[in-house]
């Protein structure tokens, strides 16, 4: 008899666990657009983008590429100040919401101006995910996903090859 108890109880644990996560998925899919339906101010031609850039920072803004864990720049950076779009230098993230998510990437559970950022649907490489698009220039940011730490319980996994820093005053 106590075995069907644990049993009925271990179900409905597992029930709320998915309801709980479906709800934080949620959270980040709020947004979701399609650069086709965003006017992004700063446009460029591919020739344009490749002049501006370095060789990684066009494979990661323009064609969707990802750098490296942990090799990245500001994945272990603890300075206070702005993130940036490296781009177009369109202020997207600030340190007061960076965390160490301890994935190799720079980890921010918010962006700085909800208007500068785009949550577009991503369903490459088989998987369903949200990428993070910067809403000025249209460049890759990263990817959002539904396991940070509150307030939000999002994860922007962000490329640093894909940001600049200012620093606090």
């Amino acid at each position: 008899m106590n075995i069907g108890k644990f049993a009925l109880a271990g179900i409905l644990l597992c029930v709320l666990g998915f309801q709980s996560c479906a709800q934080k998925n949620n959270k980040s899919s709020e947004k979701k657009t399609t650069p086709a339906a965003h006017e992004f101010k700063i446009q460029k031609t591919d020739a344009e983008w490749k002049n501006q850039l370095s060789n990684l920072e066009y494979e990661v803004l323009r064609e969707k590429g990802t750098e490296r864990a942990f090799t990245g720049k500001y994945n272990d950076f603890k300075k206070e100040g702005i993130f940036t779009c490296v781009a177009c230098g369109t202020k997207v993230f600030s340190s007061e919401t960076k965390f160490e998510s301890g994935t190799g990437w720079p980890s921010f559970y918010k962006p700085l101006n909800s208007e500068n950022v785009l949550e577009v649907s991503d369903n490459s490489y088989g998987m369903k995910r949200t990428e993070v698009v910067c809403a000025t220039c249209g460049g890759h940011l990263g990817h959002v996903f539904p396991d940070g730490p509150e307030p939000t319980g999002l994860r922007y996994c962000l490329n640093s090859v894909s940001l600049n820093f200012i620093p606090a005053d």
